[in-house]
């Protein structure tokens, strides 16, 4: 605290009128709503990965808590979807903020009416976002068995670009090594037949086909991105 009893930080405003200038708010609850925003990409991906048709990762679900309503089986991602629900309102409230620069003369007090709601609920709601966040984070479920089988969907397809690099590494024109590349990746997806097969089958490429399917090579920098957050 300072001597005057004021919090470190907060300071008086050094050019006013009858009112506080509104930017400052408005400043505020945009910084609010972006961090709301960030919550719901997390959701975003979150929800995405439990669709029935991907399920590589599952909200935390408590023993005896109900799914669907009308499916038993169902296990919905509510959580998540609560808080992309309310994102929105952050959203909402931070666009009221930016209504509420603009004063008649300086002096008007048709803010006051909108913050006395969209100040303390912005607020509010973030941290409840932030709580909700946390516990979907601390109890998510990975299934890393079916994202091995979703990589396996396109029968070795996905590793085209690997397969393009290599080609273009052995000496071979990008273009033909484009046209060998796409024909052969086509063709697995098409006739389920696994790329790696179709390349076996093609001793005069003479690739290093370990090398090229080695899913560790998508994950090398993983560990140095995490590292980078903050603590």
């Amino acid at each position: 605290m300072r001597g005057d009893g004021r919090p470190d930080g907060i300071e008086g405003e050094p050019v006013s009128t009858q009112v506080v200038a509104r930017d400052h708010h408005a400043e505020l609850l945009q910084a609010v709503a972006l961090a709301g925003a960030g919550l719901e990409r997390l959701a975003t991906e979150i929800r995405h990965l439990q669709r029935t048709e991907v399920r590589e990762v599952e909200e935390p679900f408590r023993a005896g808590q109900k799914g669907s309503s009308a499916m038993p089986h169902k296990r919905n991602p509510i959580t998540t979807e609560r808080i992309s629900g309310l994102a929105r309102i952050l959203r909402g409230n931070a666009s009221a903020a930016v209504e509420n620069v603009a004063l008649w003369h300086e002096r008007d007090i048709s803010h006051s009416g909108a913050e006395r709601v969209i100040l303390p609920d912005s607020t509010i709601l973030l941290d409840y976002m932030q709580s909700l966040a946390v516990r979907v984070v601390r109890g998510m479920v990975v299934h890393s068995d079916r994202m091995l089988e979703n990589v396996g969907l396109t029968y070795g397809a996905l590793f085209s670009q690997r397969v393009l690099l290599s080609l273009v590494s052995s000496g071979m024109t990008r273009d033909e090594a484009y046209r060998v590349a796409q024909e052969l990746a086509q063709r697995a997806w098409d006739t389920r037949v696994p790329l790696r097969e179709l390349l076996e089958a093609r001793p005069d490429l003479d690739l290093d086909l370990v090398q090229i399917f080695d899913l560790g090579h998508y994950a090398r920098y993983a560990e140095e991105i995490v590292g980078r957050l903050p603590a």
